[in-house]
C-alpha cells in the first residue's frame, strides 16, 4: 500500500471535489460516444484540458484494418528504445494526442521514444479491431518501424485502463501467434481491465467515482456487443484467464477506490505465480484515473512508472 496519512487526507479531499464536479456532468453511458470525445478535446470533461505539443508528430503505420497512426514524442538525447503506449477510454473514447504532456514527460525522463497508438474505437469498430491494431503496430515496430522512429528495437509497452488491457493482449498475441515471448522488456499496466466478465470489486465498490458499474458495462458492451459472459472469458478478451508464463516484468498500479481494483490484484498475483516479476502498487483512496490529476498520489504513481521504465 503506497501513501502516507497526509496523502490519504489530500486524496479524500480531492475525491469530494471530484464528486461535486461529476454531479454536473451527464454519465458517460447516457450520451453518444462522439459527445464525450468532443468534450475531452474541448477541455469540458473532469480531466485536465489537453495541451497539444508542436514537437509531437503523427506517424502512419500499415495494418490489416487499413492503417493506424502513432503519436510520437522523442527524448532530448539519443533514445534507448521505444515505449509503445496504448491509451485508455473503455475502448470507446480517448486519443493519443490528449496525452501529449504525459507522453513528453515519460520520453524526457526515460530516454525512450514514446509512441502512442491511435487504435480503432468501439462501438464503430468492436472487438477484435483494437487488439488487431495493437498487434499490427507492435509487429511493425519490431520489423523495421523502430529504425524509422530513430530508436533501437528495444520495446516496452503499457497504458491505462483499456490501454493496460490491450497491452496484456498484445503481449500474449506476440508470444502465442508469432513466437515472440521476449518482444517487450517491460509492461506498465495501470488500473487495467483484465477480466471483462467482471471481478468482485466492480460490483462491490462503494460509491465509485469516475468509473461506475453501469459505465463499465456500457464500455464493455460497446467493445463486445455479441459476446456472452463465458465468451468474455476467452484469454484474447480477458487476459486474466490466459497462460501468463514467459512474460516480462510488469508494474501494476491501482487505487483502492477503483472498481477495477481486483483486476490488478488478481492479475499481479497470477503474473507472479507464472514466474514473472510483478510489482504491485496500490494507492489508498485512489479513484479510477487518479494519476491524471495533480495530486500527491498521482505524482507518486507517475514517478514510479517512469522509474520502472528507466530500468
Amino acid at each position: 500500500m503506497i501513501a502516507g496519512a497526509d496523502l490519504r487526507e489530500e486524496t479524500l479531499a480531492f475525491n469530494e471535489q471530484l464528486r461535486a464536479l461529476l454531479a454536473t456532468i451527464a454519465p458517460v453511458e447516457s450520451v453518444p460516444p462522439e459527445v464525450t470525445r468532443r468534450s475531452r478535446y474541448e477541455g469540458r470533461s473532469i480531466f485536465p484540458a489537453p495541451v497539444f505539443l508542436d514537437e509531437a508528430r503523427w506517424v502512419d503505420v500499415p495494418s490489416r484494418g487499413g492503417g493506424v497512426r502513432l503519436r510520437v514524442v522523442e527524448p532530448p538525447g539519443d533514445p534507448r528504445g521505444i515505449y509503445l503506449h496504448i491509451h485508455g477510454g473503455g475502448w470507446t473514447i480517448g486519443a493519443p494526442d490528449l496525452n501529449d504532456l504525459e507522453l513528453s514527460r515519460i520520453a524526457g525522463e526515460t530516454e525512450l521514444v514514446v509512441a502512442s497508438l491511435e487504435y480503432r474505437l468501439a462501438p464503430e469498430h468492436p472487438y477484435p479491431a483494437a487488439p488487431d491494431d495493437c498487434e499490427d503496430a507492435a509487429l511493425w515496430l519490431l520489423d523495421g518501424g523502430a529504425a524509422e522512429l530513430g530508436a533501437p528495437a528495444v520495446l516496452s509497452i503499457g497504458g491505462e485502463s483499456a490501454g493496460a488491457h490491450l497491452s496484456a493482449v498484445t503481449m500474449l498475441r506476440l508470444r502465442d501467434r508469432h513466437g515472440m515471448a521476449d518482444a517487450f522488456r517491460a509492461a506498465n499496466l495501470v488500473y487495467g481491465a483484465f477480466d471483462l466478465s467482471g471481478t468482485p470489486s466492480r460490483r462491490l465498490v462503494v460509491d465509485p467515482l469516475v468509473l461506475t458499474d453501469a459505465g463499465m458495462t456500457w464500455f464493455t458492451d460497446n467493445f463486445l456487443p455479441e459476446h456472452g459472459l463465458e465468451e468474455r472469458r476467452v484469454p484474447d478478451i480477458s487476459p486474466l484467464y490466459a497462460d501468463l508464463t514467459g512474460l516480462p516484468p510488469a508494474l501494476f498500479t491501482v487505487g483502492t477506490a477503483d472498481p477495477l481494483l481486483d483486476d490488478s490484484l488478481f492479475m499481479a498475483a497470477r503474473w507472479s505465480a507464472a514466474g514473472n516479476d510483478a510489482d504491485l502498487r496500490v494507492y489508498p483512496e485512489g479513484v479510477h484515473g487518479f494519476n491524471a490529476f495533480p495530486i500527491g498520489i498521482g505524482v507518486a504513481a507517475n514517478q514510479a512508472q517512469t522509474d520502472f521504465l528507466k530500468k
